[in-house]
């Protein structure tokens, strides 16, 4: 499921950037000269190279298309270890060459003559800054430490029993992605993403693209944080943690746990997909099926992810917690 969410991510990636990146001259033909300043000697801010209108809008989207199937083929065929690296990569320079055209869209616009244009000097340099942070941001998505166990006993060998042998510590670490809530999150993200480039280019009215971008840049983010779930059960409790980056997450001492169990539910139980509230409790609710239900030390309701292997963290859980109780 992961390599299949990293594919059609990639692909929504490369589709939506392609589109901004052939879609910004045309929708801004009207304001601009019949060829456009595409280069900037290194010593002036006036212009030494242009394109006509076209070519802008057709050259970079190639060069584009050409970069990332040159960057995404050999990841992919490098096996599971090589492939979450594509974020590293195709991140920062989708937001090079996108910024990179917007700053010639804003260069030439309303100019009557390429000569015209003045070299966008700031421009450039937020878009390297914006571009490293892309770079450290997926850098961090692929890096982010999983769950590890501990006394070299790998969750896969943990047996579901309620007797943990003394001097042994076991963890359990399961995590489940809903690919086509990463694949809405993406795409309006790049809703946003294009509505922001048109506000710095100047491309069309600000008042409703503020609203465009804002909406998309909340929903977007919504999607992405719940289109994940992590859950992690060591002698710490049930940590839980959303999203790529791991963050925001939720955290359950062993003493703060009055059961644990595992239940099959379905979205149509729950009212639907994502951070669901109902009359079950809370349930994140990713895909059907087996979930990993908690009742919380003093609560009348109960916390519930959609997640593989849970009566195994179930069974961990209700050994770790203190008291009677223990099987």
């Amino acid at each position: 499921m992961r390599d299949t969410a990293r594919r059609t991510t990639a692909v929504v990636w490369t589709a939506g950037v392609t589109a901004v990146l052939a879609g910004m001259p045309l929708l801004a033909r009207d304001r601009l000269p019949d060829r456009l300043a595409t280069h900037w000697g290194l010593n002036g801010e006036a212009p030494d190279g242009s394109m006509p209108l076209w070519a802008a809008s057709l050259v970079p989207a190639l060069i584009w298309l050409v970069t990332a199937a040159a960057v995404t083929v050999p990841l992919m065929r490098a096996g599971p270890v090589a492939r979450p690296w594509t974020a590293v990569t195709l991140l920062p320079m989708g937001i090079v060459l996108t910024g990179a055209q917007a700053s010639v869209i804003r260069a030439n616009l309303d100019r009557a003559d390429w000569h015209e244009a003045r070299q966008p000097t700031a421009w450039v340099v937020a878009i390297l800054v914006a571009a490293v942070l892309a770079g450290v941001a997926g850098w961090l998505l692929v890096t982010r430490r999983r769950g590890t166990p501990l006394d070299d006993t790998t969750p896969e060998k943990a047996a579901p029993a309620l007797d943990i042998p003394q001097g042994r510590r076991l963890v359990w670490f399961s995590r489940t992605a809903n690919p086509w809530l990463q694949s809405l999150a993406a795409a309006i993200g790049l809703g946003a993403a294009g509505a922001l480039v048109a506000l710095v280019g100047g491309l069309a009215d600000p008042g409703g693209l503020w609203a465009l971008f804002a909406g998309c840049a909340a929903g977007s983010l919504a999607c992405g944080v719940f289109s994940s779930v992590q859950a992690r059960v060591s002698e710490r409790g049930l940590e839980v943690s959303f999203g790529p980056l791991g963050w925001p997450g939720r955290r359950w001492a062993p003493g703060d746990i009055d059961t644990a169990r595992m239940e099959v539910r379905r979205p149509s139980q729950v009212g639907g997909w994502g951070y669901r509230l109902s009359g079950l409790g809370t349930t994140v609710m990713l895909r059907a099926g087996e979930c990993l239900v908690i009742r919380p030390r003093g609560r009348r309701t109960d916390f519930a992810i959609s997640i593989d292997d849970a009566e195994r963290g179930a069974a961990l859980l209700n050994a770790l917690r203190p008291g009677p109780t223990r099987g």
